[in-house]
């Protein structure tokens, strides 16, 4: 069973900037995609950002130019960096690592920007 840790949420401001990271436990298995999802209440989880082993990124319109993606597959780790942060990107942010044709989740992460 992999297990995920998140890290990096938090309160911020309109404009200000955070960082998530997520590290997967040890495994011998290669971590095809690790990525980032949120959701906010009321609404269905989306896709935020993902990565696979061989570096080729995909992220949400909505997110494009703000967030930036990056994993270290030695470390097992996927960082987000969240810039010009907006009230809509308030949500609980999650950590996915997809492995052999299964998802797993990370516990979750608050995030809240004010206006």
């Amino acid at each position: 069973q992999l297990q995920l840790v998140e890290s990096g949420g938090g309160l911020v401001q309109a404009g200000g900037s955070l960082r998530l990271s997520c590290a997967a436990s040890r495994t011998i298995f290669r971590l095809d995609v690790m990525g980032w999802y949120r959701q906010a209440p009321g609404n269905q989880r989306e896709l935020v950002a993902d990565m696979t082993s061989g570096g080729r990124t995909n992220s949400a319109d909505s997110v494009k130019g703000r967030f930036t993606i990056s994993r270290d597959n030695a470390k097992n780790t996927v960082n987000l960096q969240m810039n010009s942060l907006k009230p809509e990107d308030t949500a609980v942010y999650y950590c996915a690592v997809k492995v052999l044709g299964n998802t797993y989740w990370g516990q979750g992460t608050q995030v809240t920007v004010s206006s």
